[in-house]
């Protein structure tokens, strides 16, 4: 939990149904049969770190009217990567392999459940995108919908050259904003 920079209540599994807070991380075992708030259990913990965030946003936020996973990539030396979740952004990364960035990729997509998922890349290498589609088309047994988009314009100027790759995470939250014809990518197990 300290990962995810969540302040948190320790309990005992006796306080769970006096507790007064959002959400309950607990054991099956230890939960009750009936609980008034939204309750997690310890399984999630394997996942990765944005989704465990993005579980979280799910059941605090299920009325949500977008149910939306949308991923911005910023293609380049350094890969630039901005995710959002029920409209809200649950991660924003750098990577340095197309390899690296994929795997990321296919661990959050297989793990937050949404009605729709949108993966748009920027055009400025389009090598490196289509290496991207087709690498994720492999390694991601669902469909998704890709857009390729002009990225144009979504280099942030800065005093110092490149801060850590901020600018390339800039450029990929960027990205998640601009539109581009979009194209339903099915996986190959079901197009043969």
């Amino acid at each position: 939990m300290k990962s995810l920079k969540l302040d948190y209540d320790s309990l005992i599994p006796e306080q769970i149904h006096d507790y007064h807070g959002d959400i309950i991380l607990t054991t099956s075992s230890e939960a009750p049969k009936s609980i008034k708030i939204p309750a997690l259990y310890e399984d999630i913990l394997d996942f990765e770190p944005t989704v465990i965030e993005g579980l979280i946003m799910q059941k605090l936020d299920s009325a949500h009217s977008s149910d939306e996973l949308l991923i911005g990539i910023d293609p380049g030396k350094r890969i630039g990567l901005s995710i959002y979740y029920y409209g809200r952004e649950v991660e924003h990364s750098l990577h340095t392999s197309v390899e690296d960035l994929v795997s990321h990729l296919v661990r959050i997509l297989a793990g937050l459940r949404a009605k729709k998922k949108i993966i748009k890349i920027g055009n400025g290498n389009m090598r490196m995108a289509t290496k991207i589609t087709n690498l994720l088309n492999l390694r991601y047994c669902s469909d998704f919908e890709i857009e390729f988009v002009d990225e144009q314009r979504t280099t942030v100027k800065t005093k110092n050259y490149n801060q850590r790759g901020k600018r390339d995470m800039q450029s990929a939250k960027y990205i998640t904003r601009r539109e581009g014809p979009r194209h339903l990518v099915l996986p190959l197990s079901r197009i043969g």
